[in-house]
């Protein structure tokens, strides 16, 4: 399996922006698909976004599009979340995973059973 490290969460102000970075080892990396995904305290994990291999295809969630987006550099083993306007309902941990597919809906992208593997998440907090 892959195994997942994400990182550049933090603590920003409403309207501000972050990029979170997502680096992977194990096996190949630029055959999988990668999503994100993110938890608010209380709430069930959402689906962010997702990428295909080969980065030319990307779905999003209705609620961040336009302000979100994913990206993927294959030589860096390593995908990108570009978070900008933020808002403080986008406070949650944000996790990036692994998925052996890519399918063009975020109904198909956002089921958490898809993904093989789970990085261990990264804090973000939007304060107003």
């Amino acid at each position: 399996q892959v195994q997942l490290v994400e990182s550049g969460g933090g603590l920003v102000q409403a309207g501000g922006s972050l990029r979170l970075s997502c680096t992977a080892s194990g096996r190949t990396f630029s055959r999988e698909a990668m999503g994100w995904f993110r938890q608010a305290p209380g709430k069930e994990r959402e689906f962010v976004t997702a990428i295909s291999w080969s980065g030319d295809r990307t779905v999003y969630a209705d609620s961040v599009k336009g302000r979100i987006t994913i990206s993927r550099d294959n030589a860096k083993n390593t995908v990108y979340l570009q978070m900008n306007s933020l808002k403080p309902e986008d406070t949650a941990v944000y996790y990036c995973a692994a998925a052996e597919s890519f399918f063009t809906t975020a109904q198909a992208m956002g089921r958490p059973a898809r993904y093989i593997s789970w990085g261990q998440g990264t804090q973000v907090t939007v304060s107003s």
